[in-house]
This record gives structure tokens, C-alpha cells and sequence, in this order.
């Protein structure tokens, strides 16, 4: 179930800009494709400030990827609680965190031997 490298870029591109549209705070890239035994290409990390702002940060992202590309998650998780909810893309997973959720799991310190591409920091 591979999808086509252009079609994993035009993903990732919509990800990224939909996620600043959406005032998420600290995105970043993790390209995971040089590391063994991965679920997935890419990792698109970023952080809302409350349960409402990360759901509607995932709200948007799925919106604005399925009208923009075409392109619905395979799998969701964590919109019940909204503290992290993940979007699987299958080459692309998508992490939206409250930020004391993400310092706890650490995702850029657990794949830390990604290559990060940093869009925005934490003001």
C-alpha cells in the first residue's frame, strides 16, 4: 500500500499549510524513511494550546486535505479526549498534541535520529 512519492509531497505540503492556517503551535517534519522498521515516511508534529484548539486543528487538517487532494486518514485516534490525536495517512502520520502531552512522549526525542524540518517554533 505505497503511495506515489509526488502524491506524499503534495500530502505533506497541504499538511504543513493547513496546520499553520490553523495557528498550530511548533510544527515540525520528521522524515523517518532513512530509520528501519518505521510505520510510516513522515511524522508532521505540532501542538494546539487547549482540547479545542487540537480538535480543531485535526478537524481542519482532515477538511482541508480531503477537499484540497482527495485524501481521507486511513486511521484516527484521540479525538474523545483531544489531548493528542493522531491522523494516519499511511506514509504520513500526523501527531496534534496539547504541549504538556507532547514533552511527556517526546516524539522528536524517541526518533530523534530523524531528519526534522522545523516550519514553526513556540512563541
Amino acid at each position: 500500500m505505497s503511495t506515489p512519492k509526488n502524491t506524499t509531497d503534495q500530502l505533506i505540503t497541504q499538511l504543513i499549510k493547513t496546520a499553520e492556517d490553523a495557528k498550530s503551535l511548533d510544527i515540525r517534519l520528521l522524515d523517518l524513511r532513512d530509520i528501519d522498521n518505521t510505520v510510516c515516511d513522515y511524522f508532521v508534529i505540532c501542538s494546539g494550546t487547549s482540547n479545542t484548539h487540537v480538535e480543531a486543528i485535526a478537524g481542519r487538517i482532515q477538511k482541508e486535505v480531503s477537499k484540497e487532494i482527495h485524501e481521507k486518514p486511513w486511521h484516527t485516534e484521540g479525538e474523545q479526549t483531544a489531548e493528542w490525536i493522531l491522523l494516519d495517512y499511511v506514509t504520513v502520520v500526523v501527531h496534534v498534541f496539547q504541549q504538556p502531552i507532547r514533552e511527556h512522549y517526546d516524539l522528536e526525542g524517541l526518533w530523534g535520529d530523524a531528519k526534522t524540518t522545523i516550519f514553526s517554533t513556540t512563541d
